[in-house]
């Protein structure tokens, strides 16, 4: 496999969904993936109290002939068809370094 057929699915989620996220990945399929936390800018009120909701951020780095189905296992098991689950996409890269593909 060459180092130009990897995609990036990045899934956004609220604090303490990352771990979910990355075992829905690997058993998909995926190798791994990176967490870093965010904080979302959608502000909401409790009670007349402003919240910026915290959120977690994974990144998995995946063949591209699997991408989609690891999006579709992350999806479903995160719930991401019901709103304000989190959201996921799949990027695509024109270079990728750094990756050993001889395992």
């Amino acid at each position: 496999m060459g180092l130009e057929d990897y995609k990036l699915i990045v899934t956004i989620v609220n604090r303490g969904k990352a771990e979910k996220v990355v075992d829905a990945s690997h058993r998909a399929g995926a190798e791994g993936g990176t967490i870093f936390n965010g904080r979302g800018t959608a502000v909401r009120l409790l009670l007349g109290i402003s919240i910026e909701p915290e959120k977690e951020i994974v990144l998995t780095l995946v063949p591209k002939d699997k991408a989609q189905k690891i999006l579709d296992v992350i999806a479903k098991e995160v719930n991401l068809h019901e709103p304000n689950k989190g959201i996921a996409f799949i990027v695509s890269l024109d270079q990728v370094v750094g990756i050993n593909t001889d395992y």
